[in-house]
């Protein structure tokens, strides 16, 4: 990859990247950092990595990163957003994204980055699988189980609107 391809890549992916990172972690200075972190480890393989795969490249290390700060983050006991609710909404809300993002929040990790990749970013299965080294199958069972369970907390639409 040469200097031009690779600054097309940080005008193309770090919005993503960036979004991506911030509905996992919710910390957006850390979400810059490990932003920053990712394009330095790219830059450190750009003779490595052809330009076309730079972009599975980049959610790969941003998937691993997040993931890899959040089971950090539970280990020494920090809270990392990820409370659990067992009650559904059931009170009348005026924004249902603010509920759609608390519902995220709910999500195990796995989860949460399969659905947000699929639905967000819109990577097929395959391409998530790559990003997240899961196979197909287990990448739509986790996307099932995600969608089955903001459907069930956000519950009836009539609640919602």
């Amino acid at each position: 990859m040469t200097p031009h391809e690779y600054n097309k890549c940080v005008d193309l992916y770090a919005d993503s990247i960036y979004r991506f990172a911030v509905k996992m972690l919710k910390d957006s200075e850390l979400c810059h950092d490990i932003v920053q972190d990712t394009f330095e480890k790219l830059w450190m393989r750009v003779e490595e990595i052809a330009f076309e795969k730079t972009k599975s490249y980049l959610f790969t290390t941003v998937y691993h990163a997040t993931i890899d700060l959040i089971r950090k983050k539970k280990r020494i006991g920090e809270d990392v957003g990820l409370e659990r609710v067992t009650d559904s909404v059931t009170t009348v809300s005026p924004d249902l994204n603010e509920i759609l993002q608390k519902g995220l929040s709910l999500l195990p990790e796995d989860q949460k980055s399969v659905i947000l990749l699929r639905d967000y970013e819109g990577y097929t299965y395959e391409e998530i699988g790559s990003i997240t080294g899961l196979s197909e199958s287990q990448v739509k069972v986790y996307i099932y189980r995600a969608r089955l369970f903001l459907k069930s907390y956000i519950g009836k639409i009539e609640n919602v609107i």
